[in-house]
């Protein structure tokens, strides 16, 4: 998000927010207890891994097929599409310049590690993705996955998903990025330099992200329009924002609820912002430790928050940021968050001008750990003596110690593979595919939704035609990768669907951005 603290703080928090929190000055909720260990219960969480069970027992690939090797020299996209359900496939070290697509169910593919040497997936600053996947029950580990344009791990949709163990340096906008599935696990990997999100859940459900080691990118770790994940025993330092849970409106998955972000190094997250100007992470500013924006029953406990100049906790909601259109459809304010036990110093020192002004207005001198602006709904804080903080005085007193009951999210027994129907076909494709990067008027990677359809009108063979074999059109937006790995019918479906979405929205800072494109869509569309 390079647009400063939610630029709009500023209107908030100097227009509105001497009655913001003028109001609550004086006032003291910490007799009021809030919630409690029920705030866990989830339709999906009930049926979630049993105590003695091991983490992976109802993700990833059975290996009970073939063995496949490959070898330097060979392709590890031949062997897949020779591959069964249930088949291994080994790559052994060496250097592999290939983008591979897994369209079926159940495969493991396992680097092989040799005295030191991994098998390196090299994109060379001209491929845009390294793997692909849309099968369910996938198993991708072991691999040095570099300098690709657009994501290292793309998940389109697959259930049961386990990514471990990789080393993900310089893969453009991703690191790794399921989107659209539910029971995952994301643990052992280490990740470098991306431009947007080093991990980034999308609209997933029943997700465990932990061990992992995330730096020098912008976002670190990035739960978004996901419900039930845990994000745990991260090593998350060094980027622009540190952990982030929020809502991206305008995507098909409206809420983002029930996030644990726990037992974390969260550390020195002071890098300056490099995401693509306009989109929303390139509004987070540089020295934020966690930042939940509208994410409900949002707990964060037993952390270690250090060295983030700006804040380490910042709780805000879709009023307050930048590069956003409200959506109706989706709640904008960050309720029912706990913050519980967490070790924070020397967080906040060097904050940006907006928050310095937020701090003068609650008459707070020194660094803040914690910060909340805009309205949140039966939020607790377990022990507000512990940090100084600004916005909190409504927040109650948490009703529960800690989330030691919740082991994980991950399912007992396998989520079902999704049987699509063909009517469903382009559905479907534009949830687990288009949606990563198009939301309906909100810049994400792509252009908005609704400006494609203003550049297409009644013309999905023209979307077919371009995501096929795509051109680098406007220097505004980065150059999109080809979809040719799905069928022509996917394709044709998928931009049938796009064409038909239809939202009602109310617009906010972002109305003027939209104009602009708009404008640019129809010169284009004149330029054919």
């Amino acid at each position: 998000m390079a647009n400063k603290l939610f630029t709009a703080v500023a209107a908030v928090g100097l227009l509105a927010a001497g009655a913001y929190i003028g109001n609550k000055v004086g006032q003291d909720n910490s007799h009021v207890i809030v919630n409690d260990a029920e705030r866990f219960s989830s339709e999906s969480s009930t049926e979630a891994l049993s105590s003695n069970a091991r983490f992976d027992s109802s993700v990833g690939a059975s290996g009970s097929g073939q063995v496949w090797e490959v070898k330097d020299g060979d392709s590890i996209q031949k062997v897949v599409s020779e591959a069964a359900a249930g088949d291994v496939i080994k790559v052994y070290p060496g250097t592999y310049s290939e983008t591979v697509y897994i369209d079926k169910d159940d495969i493991q593919l396992s680097g092989v590690i040799v005295d030191g040497q991994w098998p390196v997936m090299e994109g060379l600053k001209k491929l845009n993705d390294a793997i692909l996947y849309s099968g369910n029950n996938i198993t991708v580990e072991n691999f040095r996955i570099q300098h690709y344009k657009g994501n290292a791990v793309m998940g389109q949709a697959g259930n049961n998903f386990l990514i471990r163990n990789n080393h993900v340096i310089d893969t453009g906008v991703y690191g790794i990025f399921p989107q659209l599935g539910k029971n995952g696990l994301i643990s052992h990997n280490i990740l470098s330099g991306i431009e947007d999100a080093a991990i980034y859940v999308g609209m997933c459900d029943n997700i465990h992200v932990s061990h992992n080691e995330v730096f020098d990118s912008v976002a670190g770790i990035e739960i978004e329009n996901t419900r039930d994940s845990i994000v745990e025993n991260n090593y998350v330092h060094d980027n622009t924002g540190g952990v982030l849970v929020f809502i991206t409106p305008g995507l098909p998955i409206k809420d983002t609820v029930n996030t644990i972000v726990r037992n974390n190094f969260i550390v020195n997250n002071n890098t300056a912002n490099f995401g693509a100007e306009g989109s929303i992470v390139a509004g987070v500013p540089a020295g934020t430790g966690i930042l939940n924006m509208a994410g409900d029953k949002t707990t964060i406990e037993g952390n270690i928050i250090s060295g983030n100049k700006n804040i380490g906790i910042l709780i805000t909601d879709h009023h307050n940021a930048p590069n956003l259109s409200l959506d109706p459809e989706s709640e904008p304010h960050s309720d029912e968050v706990a913050i519980l036990n967490n070790f924070m110093f020397d967080n906040g020192t060097d904050p940006i001008p907006e928050i310095k002004a937020l701090k003068a207005l609650s008459l707070m001198n020194g660094p803040v750990d914690i910060l909340n602006i805009g309205k949140s709904s039966n939020s607790c804080i377990l022990d507000r003596g512990q940090y100084p903080t600004v916005g909190l005085d409504d927040y109650g007193t948490c009703g529960f110690t800690d989330t030691a009951e919740v082991k994980t999210f991950l399912l007992d027994e396998p989520a079902p593979k999704r049987e699509i129907a063909a009517a469903d076909m382009g559905k479907a494709a534009y949830y687990g595919v288009c949606a990563g990067c198009h939301a309906y008027n909100v810049r994400m990677i792509g252009p908005p939704t609704q400006i494609i359809q203003a550049l297409y009108m009644d013309n999905p063979g023209g979307i077919v035609e371009y995501i096929t074999n795509p051109t680098k059109k406007r220097e505004d937006y980065p150059e999109m990768p080809p979809q040719n790995y799905l069928s022509e019918e996917v394709r044709r479906a998928a931009a049938e669907y796009m064409l038909s979405v239809k939202k009602v929205w109310v617009n906010s800072e972002n109305e003027e951005k939209m104009k602009k494109d708009m404008a640019k869509a129809e010169e284009l569309e004149a330029q054919g």
